[in-house]
């Protein structure tokens, strides 16, 4: 029987894929600690799900730098490596800037606005020392352009460094409560209005650039 292609199923998420989100956000938010143990069955109980979407979740995160496999021992977090957070760092400002800089023709008021709306946001919690909100606006303002870049591929290949450096974040809050990242943003904000996409690129390339939370990890 061919594939009814003129009745589409309606997306839903893959269980494998929220799997994977939920032990990831455990991750990110030190739910679960560095060096903490994972086993399959408690992940499992926890998700209410089989052995085998865990072990694939596993595998995954394995491959993010987030969990450390040892084949026929056992599962661990990852410890916070310095070098990897500078690593990602460096990927996450290119792709960035990147995704700025095709987006910078389709920008409109109203992604400004938004912007500006998120980076309003992210000063509050800062200032309020709202580590969830706070990341979340973040993650609101430089959404905007990853969704007008009109690259599926950055949001994809962003994935994997942005858990890393959310986890430090969340890790070492208190040491990023003073970020210059909504002045940073402001910035940006008023190149793309002056239309200098130079320094909008370049802006948005040094905002992720900062390695503010490496001080705390290495101290």
């Amino acid at each position: 029987m061919p594939i009814p292609m003129d009745a589409p199923v309606p997306h839903r998420t893959l269980l494998r894929d929220d799997v994977y989100r939920s032990i990831r956000d455990a991750i990110v938010r030190g739910q679960l600690a560095p060096g903490e143990q994972l086993r399959d069955q408690e992940l499992g109980a926890w998700l209410q799900v089989s052995r085998t979407p865990v072990r694939e979740a596993l595998q995954r995160l394995a491959q993010a730098g987030l969990v450390v496999a040892q084949p026929g021992k056992m599962t661990r977090v990852a410890p916070e490596d310095p070098t990897l957070i500078r690593s990602a760092r460096q990927i996450a400002a290119e792709l960035h800037a990147l995704a700025v800089s095709l987006a910078f023709e389709s920008l409109t008021d109203e992604d400004l606005e938004t912007m500006e709306a998120a980076n309003g946001r992210l000063r509050e919690a800062l200032t309020s020392g709202d580590a969830e909100a706070a990341i979340a606006a973040d993650d609101d303002f430089h959404e905007v352009a990853l969704l007008r870049s009109g690259n599926p591929l950055i949001p994809d290949h962003l994935e994997v460094v942005t858990a890393t450096l959310r986890r430090a974040e969340f890790l070492h809050f208190e040491s990023v409560k003073g970020s210059a990242s909504p002045e940073q943003h402001t910035e940006i904000i008023a190149a793309i209005r002056t239309a200098d996409i130079d320094r909008a690129v370049e802006l948005t390339r040094a905002n992720w650039s900062a390695l503010s939370t490496e001080a705390a990890i290495c101290d």
